[in-house]
């Protein structure tokens, strides 16, 4: 799909790290792109900032999730692009012992139902939504209509110790790639995945920089942290590349990741 002035894209958790880069760089690119996010004030600053327009959306409420849509395409019409980037981590084993006086916890369930209602359920709802507003769009000289980008993690394959949930709902939603790609393959609809590794985004920004740094450094090649513009360069493409369709591609410098 050639990203122009006609194209609209929408992003979740548009407004920070690897969505506020693909926001900007899809801006960059031509699109009319529709931040989505929680973060009101950030969301807002960048949307003004692309010339876009931003739409507060909790991904786990069906009711938020058709109003952001609604909104963004009365502002700037039917999208033609999805990007999901909306997303959380959590870290509890599933049981475990306190060496200091015996007691044992368990992972609390409340913390995985809410890993996977925004990672996985989340990202599906907006595909519906998105997925379904496509269907009505007037199909490009290749016959494509739309395409959606998803983001799952390298977790999805190689989880650590605690990342139970976090796998789990990001296993989701590489898992769903390939259906969903043949329930739109009739409708011109593609959808790919992207499995980022150690990227600089904020939460990792909060760590100590001598942490940053030892993360980095367990990277094969290129040994540092993924910069948030590599994830939307590669985000570009599955958009433009039409004949990149239900595939899901590691971004992470060869890393797989230890136990801990």
């Amino acid at each position: 799909m050639r990203i122009g002035d006609d194209v609209v894209a929408v992003v979740t958790g548009g407004a920070s790290g690897l969505g506020e880069a693909t926001s900007r760089r899809l801006a960059d690119a031509g699109a009319r792109v529709a931040v989505f996010d929680m973060n009101e004030d950030a969301g807002s600053a960048l949307a003004e900032a692309i010339g876009g327009v931003f739409c507060k959306v909790d991904v786990t409420s069906d009711e938020q999730v058709e109003a952001a849509f609604a909104k963004s395409r009365a502002a700037l019409g039917q999208e033609r692009i999805l990007v999901n980037c909306a997303g959380i981590a959590n870290g509890f084993k599933t049981a475990s012992r306190n060496k200091a006086d015996g007691a044992t916890t368990r992972f609390p369930m409340k913390e995985f139902e809410r890993a996977v209602q925004i990672n996985l359920l989340g990202t599906f709802r907006c595909i519906a939504v998105a997925a379904q507003g496509m269907l009505d769009l007037e199909p490009l000289d290749d016959g494509e209509r739309g395409a959606i980008v998803c983001t799952a993690s390298v977790a999805a394959q190689d989880g650590q110790i605690g990342q139970a949930a976090y796998s789990a709902s990001k296993a989701g939603v590489l898992g769903m790639t390939l259906p969903i790609a043949r329930d739109l393959m009739g409708e011109g609809i593609r959808i790919n995945t992207i499995l980022p590794g150690l990227f600089m985004t904020p939460m990792m920004r909060g760590l100590p920089e001598n942490v940053q740094v030892a993360l980095g450094a367990s990277v094969p090649f290129p040994k540092r942290l993924g910069a948030p513009e590599e994830y939307a360069a590669l985000v570009l493409h599955m958009i433009e590349n039409a004949y990149l369709n239900g595939e899901a591609v590691r971004l992470d410098g060869a890393i797989r990741l230890a136990p801990r």
